[in-house]
């Protein structure tokens, strides 16, 4: 079972942010992947950024799962458009941090995944537990957005320690 909830952005040019629960289950993964497909779709985001953003929410859903939910308990899905960047947040009520391990480990790759796409990423402390959340520099032409593949343009810079939009 989920709910869902389309809570109003603070500012008025924003679409709606989207937000989702998820039971502790296996089925919440696609799930998840397919309410943010549909969100993308309303908001108008597409190009080559789209396929990056589904990989993240699959990423962190999963971790959240697997590392952050305990028995009984499930997953928050946020998808918050804010100016000129979408961000999505995993809020679980599990113990631990999250951590990016070395590229040759054989298993948990996926913040790896997320570090290499993503624009910005990081871990925000709740009670309980914790928010892991990335970023996605968009465009909005008119009162559409597009993702306008900023993964594309950054071979020789880093935005992760800043903000993408300074950099224009």
């Amino acid at each position: 079972m989920t709910t869902e909830r389309h809570p109003r952005s603070m500012n008025s040019e924003n679409p709606p942010a989207r937000e989702r629960f998820y039971r502790r289950e296996r089925q919440s993964v696609p799930a998840a992947r397919e309410f943010t497909r549909a969100a993308l779709a309303d908001w108008g985001v597409r190009g080559g950024t789209y396929d990056d953003i589904l990989l993240c929410v699959s990423e962190l859903a999963t971790n959240a799962l697997l590392h952050g939910v305990p028995p009984g308990r499930g997953f928050q899905l946020r998808l918050l458009p804010y100016g000129e960047v979408l961000r999505i947040e995993v809020h679980d009520s599990g113990d631990g941090y999250p951590r990016v391990v070395a590229p040759g480990d054989e298993s948990g790759r996926g913040l790896l995944l997320v570090s290499s796409v993503a624009d910005k990423w990081g871990v925000a402390e709740r009670d309980p537990g914790k928010i892991v959340w990335c970023e996605f520099a968009v465009d909005r032409p008119g009162d559409r957005w597009e993702c306008i593949g900023w993964n594309a343009m950054r071979e020789n810079t880093s935005f992760r320690d800043g903000d993408p939009r300074r950099n224009r």
